[in-house]
């Protein structure tokens, strides 16, 4: 099943098949270690439309809901 990291559940994992983006946006995104192929749990997504924290290869990262709406991820449901 593919999603969003945003549809995804709070200590749910996925792993990332497509960055729906331009250059800049999956440059941005390579430099933070988010990958196509790379495993994502989100760990919290914060109220009021706020960021997401999500774990990646045992580092915590923050992105805002824009950027995480175009992380489709593929999931085991």
């Amino acid at each position: 099943m593919l999603i969003t990291l945003i549809e995804l559940e709070n200590g749910e994992v996925g792993e990332i098949v497509k960055l729906e983006g331009g250059l800049q946006f999956k440059k941005k995104l390579s430099s933070l270690n988010i990958r196509v192929g790379k495993e994502v749990k989100k760990i919290a997504s914060q109220p009021f439309n706020g960021p997401l924290v999500m774990k990646i290869d045992n580092t915590k990262i923050t992105i805002g809901r824009g950027m995480a709406s175009k992380i489709i991820l593929k999931v085991e449901r």
